[in-house]
């Protein structure tokens, strides 16, 4: 079976309307989840956790649907999601 690992990260950004962060060795890295479910989970602790500053998001990553740059396609992209 596949794993479909998620990173939760985020920050603060340089402007509420993009995804650039202000700070990119401030970073708030809240882990890796092996599913979605989990991945949402974590994600909305962080982003309530922050709620009171406008320019603080997090983000999902999904981290199957990567590419292997050194190679012409990659098994994840066999994945299809």
């Amino acid at each position: 079976m596949t794993q479909r690992l998620h990173l939760v990260f985020g920050g603060e950004l340089t402007d509420i309307d993009g995804t650039e962060f202000r700070d990119t060795s401030a970073i708030d890295v809240v882990g890796v989840f092996p599913d979605f479910e989990s991945a949402k989970a974590a994600w909305k602790g962080a982003a309530q956790r922050t709620v009171d500053s406008a320019h603080t998001r997090y983000f999902i990553a999904h981290l199957h649907r990567l590419m292997d740059e050194e190679r012409e396609t990659s098994p994840t992209a066999e994945l299809g999601v």
